[in-house]
Formats: structure tokens, sequence, C-alpha cells
């Protein structure tokens, strides 16, 4: 690992920013006279005790520095530091998309055989190993490539980068949407099955995953009001089975 600077990621302003514009609204409604003014006194309540309760959070000391020794952490829910010697993987994460929009990327703790886990409150993407989601990426203002590379850095082989290793095995397709397309969840749930089998660099994995397309192919992918355009997608699902088909590259493992 190379030495230098350590590196410290600092806390987004997004949500303290929320936080203030659910104070200040909820202010506004209550200062305003009007007609209703139950239900707008308990929205405007509401709206008040949300924003305190995130502003409270967003206010919560907060630091993860990334350095030579391994990592120190302050959060709500987790205040430590971890030398590497304790950390057998970091998994940079990609949760599964939802209606086809990303979720903000995560960052995972697996530690060494033999060595609890406390709490668990993630696994391994690929292998189910018991991890510790130590950050989601939303929360800070650093870009996931920034804080790839500052893993990549000191962490060293301990670093997976699941989302480049996912799109080097099998690139994510560029899917149109439309009415009356494929449900998208089932279309992206299917194209990730499909990826981390590539990376899995097991036979049977891959054969599992490739008979699942090949069948929810058959048997007609379900229908949405918005959705993938059908070709496109049939011609992105048919050359992921292709590749689980043949992938000799895989045949080793890719991950930690």
């Amino acid at each position: 690992m190379n030495g230098g600077p350590s590196v410290e990621l600092r806390r987004s302003r997004g949500s303290r920013l929320l936080a203030l514009v659910c104070v200040l609204g909820g202010v506004v409604l209550l200062a305003v006279p009007s007609d209703g003014a139950l239900l707008r006194t308990i929205i405007a309540l509401g709206a008040v005790a949300l924003g305190v309760a995130a502003l409270v959070s967003a206010l919560r000391p907060f630091r993860f520095r990334i350095g030579e020794d391994g990592l120190t952490i302050r959060r709500p829910g987790l205040r430590r530091s971890i030398a590497w010697a304790e950390v057998d993987a970091l998994v940079l994460d990609e949760p599964p998309r939802r209606d086809g929009r990303p979720d903000p990327p995560r960052l995972l703790l697996v530690p060494p055989p033999g060595v609890p886990v406390e709490p668990v409150t993630a696994r391994h993407p690929i292998d189910g190993r018991p991890a510790i989601e130590l950050l989601v990426l939303d929360q800070i203002r650093e870009q996931p490539e920034q804080v790839a590379a500052a893993l990549a850095r000191y962490a060293g082989g301990r670093f997976v980068d699941l989302p480049a290793q996912r799109r080097a095995a099998f690139a994510d397709p560029d899917l149109p949407v439309g009415l009356r397309g494929y449900q998208m969840n089932r279309v992206d749930e299917l194209i990730r099955r499909g990826q981390d089998a590539l990376l899995s660099g097991d036979a049977q994995a891959r054969q599992a995953a490739r008979d699942e397309i090949e069948h929810a192919c058959a048997a007609g992918l379900p229908i949405a009001q918005r959705g993938y355009g059908g070709l496109q997608a049939d011609t992105a699902l048919d050359a992921l089975a292709a590749a689980l088909a043949d992938h000799p590259t895989t045949d080793r493992r890719t991950t930690q």
C-alpha cells in the first residue's frame, strides 16, 4: 500500500438543507392563517418535527478517514478505528435498481475468517459472507470514483469495486423506457443475477442464472405501464445468456 496523507471524507450538506426546508416550511404553514386550520396545523407540526429530527441527525459527529493504518469511523451506530489486519474485504456495492433508478452505492466491510462481525448489517453480494455496512455514499460529498480511488490506494487487494467488475463482466445496457414495456425491476433483477454469476467464477451459478433468464423470457416477462422497451431488453438478455454460456475468464475468483 502506498503512503501519503490520509483521506478524510466530508459529510454531504444535502440532509441539512432538506431538514431546514422542512422546519421552515412547517413554520410558514403555522404562521399563515387559512381555512382548514386543524389539518394545516397537523401537517405543519409534522414537517417541523421531521425537520428537527433530521437536523439533529445531520449535526451528529461524523468522521470517515482512510489512511495507511486503516479506517477511522465516527458516525451514528459506529465509532471505532479499524486496522487493515481486521479487514478481509472492503466491498463497494450498488443495490439493485428500483423502477429503473439506481440507489446510492454502499461500502461493506467483510472481516477475516473466524473474526466475529457485530452487528451483521449486510452480506457480501457475491458469496453471502456476513458484513458490516460502513457507509452509504449519498451521506458524503465525494463521488464514488473518488472513494474507490482512495480505498484502492490504501486497502490494496482488500478493496473490491463491484460496480466496475460487473460492468467489465457485462456492461449495463442502456434500455429505453416507455409505455407498456417490460417491468423494470424484473429485467434489472435478471441482469444483476447474471452479472453476479459471471463474477462468481462458478459454473453452476452461471448455468442457474442462464436458466432463470431463458425461462423468464420464454414464459414472458411481466408488462408494466412504464417499462423497458421489449426489443432492446430481449436483445440485452439474449446477450447476457450467451455470455453466461461461455465465459472462461470467470473460472477464477474475482472478488476477495
